[in-house]
């Protein structure tokens, strides 16, 4: 069994989100935008302990995204 990974992404200084769909890539969850879209619209990515199928999730301080035994904290 994999244990969980925790993985953490900065928003950039002049931003106040990052998509879903970046966040994933940033980490190397998924290899691009379209395994992305497709991970998430197969309702395979938690945010927040619940599934989110839409790709442009706006993710803002203090989110937390599960996906394949990775956990992605996001922090400003």
């Amino acid at each position: 069994m994999k244990g969980i990974e925790m993985e953490h992404i900065k928003i950039r200084q002049n931003e106040e989100f990052i998509k879903l769909g970046q966040a994933l890539k940033a980490v190397g969850a998924v290899e691009s935008g379209v395994e992305a879209k497709e991970v998430i619209q197969e309702g395979l990515v938690l945010v927040n302990g619940e599934i989110d199928t839409r790709r442009g999730r706006k993710l803002y301080e203090g989110d937390l995204v599960e996906f394949d035994g990775i956990q992605i904290k996001i922090e400003k």
